[in-house]
C-alpha cells in the first residue's frame, strides 16, 4: 500500500469516528432542544390561561355581580373562561390541549382522565411540587404535558365546600353531586398543557439532516485540498527522489539532481546529493 493510501485510510477513519461522534452529540442537542421548545410553547400557552383568568376575575366578574345573585353564570368563573378559550385553538390546532383537571369538579368535562388524576395524585402527594413535566404517547403522536397544581381558595369554598351550603344557582345548575366538600389550601386539581413533539422533532431532524450533509461536504473539501496539498508537497518531491535514488543506486552518477527546497524531503534530497559526490570521488581515485 502505497503512503498516500495509507494517508487517506488513516483519514477516513479518523472522519468516520469524527462523523459519528459529530452526529451524536448534534442528535443528542437537537432533541433536546425541541423538547425546550415544546416545552416553552407549553408554559406560553399556561401563562395565556392564567391571563384569562385574572382578566376574568378582575374585569367580568365585577361587571356581573347584580346578575349573579340570581343567577349562577359560568363565564362568570375564571377556570371556566380559560378552559373555553383553548377550546376554540384547540379547534384548530386539535394536537394542543388544556385543561384544568379536578378529581371532583362541578363540571363533568373538567373531571381528571387516568394519566391526569396520576399528575394531580403526585401534587398532593408532594406539596414542595410547583410543576411538573413529561412525555406521553397520543393519537397524534408524543406530545410532551407540563403541568402546576391547583389549590382550593379560601373564596372556593363558599361554592364547593358542603352542598348544603352552597349558593341555590350553583345547585340549580349542577346539583349536589359533584364539586363540593373541597378543603381550603387542598389540591384538588392540575392546570395541565399538552403539546406535540413531532412538529419540534421534525424541525430538528431537518437541521440534523443540513448538518451532516454540511458535515460531510466539508470533509471532502478537506480531503481534496489535502491530498493536494500531499501531491505537490510530499508525494511529487518524494517520486522525484526515489527515481534519482534508484539510478543512483545503480551506478548512474549523471542521474538528474535531488529536489532541493526546505524540509525533510529537501534534507533527504541533500543526503543523497552528497552521496553522489562522495561516489564520485570514490570512482575517480579508483579509476586513477
Amino acid at each position: 500500500m502505497s503512503l498516500l493510501l495509507k494517508i487517506n485510510a488513516a483519514l477516513a477513519v479518523a472522519f468516520v469516528v469524527c462523523f459519528v461522534a459529530a452526529g451524536w452529540v448534534a442528535e443528542s442537542s437537537l432533541e433536546a432542544s425541541a423538547r425546550r421548545e415544546a416545552l416553552a410553547q407549553a408554559g406560553l400557552m399556561m401563562d395565556s390561561a392564567l391571563a384569562i383568568r385574572a382578566y376574568t376575575a378582575e374585569e367580568i366578574v365585577p361587571l356581573l355581580e347584580e346578575r349573579l345573585k340570581t343567577q349562577f353564570l359560568p363565564q362568570s368563573v375564571p377556570f371556566y373562561a380559560a378552559t373555553q378559550n383553548f377550546l376554540k385553538l384547540h379547534a384548530r390546532y386539535p394536537q394542543y390541549t388544556y385543561k384544568e383537571a379536578a378529581l371532583n369538579p362541578s363540571n363533568p368535562r373538567d373531571r381528571a382522565t387516568d394519566w391526569e388524576a396520576d399528575i394531580i395524585q403526585r401534587f398532593r402527594n408532594d406539596p414542595a411540587a410547583t410543576e411538573l413535566s413529561g412525555e406521553r404517547d397520543t393519537a397524534t403522536g408524543p406530545a410532551l404535558y407540563r403541568a402546576r397544581p391547583i389549590s382550593a381558595k379560601p373564596e372556593c369554598l363558599s361554592c364547593h365546600g358542603l352542598a348544603s351550603a352552597a349558593p341555590a344557582t350553583v345547585l340549580a345548575r349542577y346539583g349536589r353531586d359533584n364539586g363540593y366538600g373541597w378543603q381550603a389550601n387542598e389540591v384538588i386539581g392540575a392546570q395541565i398543557v399538552s403539546v406535540p413533539l413531532a412538529s419540534a422533532q421534525a424541525s430538528a431532524g431537518e437541521t440534523f439532516k443540513v448538518l451532516m450533509v454540511s458535515l460531510l461536504l466539508v470533509f471532502l473539501a478537506l480531503w481534496g485540498a489535502v491530498n493536494l496539498a500531499l501531491y505537490v508537497l510530499v508525494m511529487r518531491p518524494l517520486r522525484r527522489t526515489a527515481r534519482a535514488a534508484e539510478r543512483l543506486s545503480v551506478g548512474e552518477l549523471s542521474a538528474p539532481d535531488f529536489p532541493e527546497g526546505g524540509g525533510e524531503i529537501a534534507q533527504l534530497g541533500r543526503a543523497f546529493e552528497r552521496l553522489r559526490k562522495s561516489l564520485e570521488k570514490s570512482l575517480k581515485l579508483l579509476e586513477g
